[in-house]
C-alpha cells in the first residue's frame, strides 16, 4: 500500500513539474513607470540593431539565412539623434528635399502645416519574457505605402481638427507628440505627384513616454512605442478650410 502511495505521489509531481515546463510566460505591465521607460528604451535600442533601411527606405529586418542585406548598416549605425523626450529621428541620406518645406508642427500656430504623406505608422509594445527584451505585439496605426497606397493629409495623430477637440477629448487625445517633436527636423517636399513611388525620408521612434503613456486615447495605444517610417510628399500653412 506504501508503495502504490509513493507511486502517486511521484507521478504527481513529475505531472506538476511537467506542467511548469509547458506554460508559456506571458509579460505583465509594471507598475512603475520608470521600468516601462527603461523597458521602451532597451527594446529600442535592440530594434535599432536588429533592422536596416532598404534601397526605397523601408524598414527591414536583418535575416539570418539570407547574406543579401549583409552590407546593409544598422539603424542604430544611420546616425540616430535622440532628444531629450526619448523620441529618436534618422535622417536617410540623399532622400532629403533640396531645400524643401519648412514643418510647423506646432498644431495651435497660425502658421501650422499641413502634411501630405505616405507612411508606415507601426505600433509596439516593450515586453520581458524569460529575460528577453524586445518590441512586439506590433500592429499598424496606419500604412498608406503597403495598404492604401495614397498620400494621406493630415492624419489624425499628427493633427486633430478643430471639430474633433473638446474639453472632453484635447488634442492630447489625438496627437502623438512625439511624432510632432521628430518631424520638426525634416522639411517637406512640395506638390510631389500621388503616384510618386515613395523613397522614404526616414524614421521616427517614439517611446511610450513621448506618445500616450498610460494615458486614455483615440487609439487605445497605452504603454506603446510607435515607429514612423515616411516621406512627406507636400506641405504648406494649413488653409482655413483644413483646420
Amino acid at each position: 500500500m506504501k508503495k502504490i502511495f509513493l507511486y502517486i505521489l511521484a507521478g504527481s509531481l513529475c505531472f506538476s513539474a511537467c506542467k511548469k515546463d509547458d506554460e508559456v510566460e506571458t509579460f505583465v505591465e509594471p507598475d512603475n513607470i520608470e521600468v516601462r521607460n527603461t523597458l521602451d528604451e532597451q527594446a529600442i535600442q535592440k530594434f535599432m540593431d536588429n533592422n536596416y533601411l532598404d534601397t526605397q527606405g523601408n524598414i527591414k529586418a536583418f535575416s539570418s539565412t539570407d547574406a543579401t542585406d549583409d552590407n546593409y548598416k544598422k539603424l542604430s549605425e544611420l546616425s540616430p539623434v535622440k532628444l531629450p523626450s526619448g523620441v529618436i529621428y534618422i535622417k536617410r541620406d540623399g532622400a532629403q528635399p533640396n531645400p524643401g518645406k519648412t514643418i510647423n508642427t506646432d498644431p495651435t500656430s497660425s502658421s501650422a502645416s499641413l502634411i501630405k504623406t505616405m507612411m508606415r505608422a507601426t505600433y509596439y509594445r516593450a515586453t520581458d519574457i524569460d529575460g528577453n527584451v524586445a518590441l512586439t505585439s506590433a500592429g499598424a496605426l496606419i500604412n498608406t505605402i503597403d495598404a492604401e497606397a495614397s498620400p494621406k493629409t493630415d492624419p489624425t495623430f499628427y493633427y486633430a481638427k478643430k471639430a474633433s477637440v473638446s474639453s472632453t477629448y484635447p488634442r492630447s487625445y489625438y496627437e502623438i507628440e512625439g511624432l510632432q517633436e521628430g518631424l520638426k527636423y525634416f522639411n517637406g517636399f512640395e506638390n510631389l505627384p500621388n503616384e510618386t513611388l515613395p523613397n522614404l525620408q526616414g524614421v521616427i521612434i517614439v517611446p511610450s513616454k513621448a506618445a500616450f503613456a498610460r494615458d486614455a486615447n483615440f487609439y487605445n495605444l497605452q504603454n506603446a512605442c510607435i515607429v514612423f517610417n515616411f516621406q512627406i510628399y507636400h506641405t504648406e500653412v494649413r488653409p482655413v478650410s483644413q483646420q
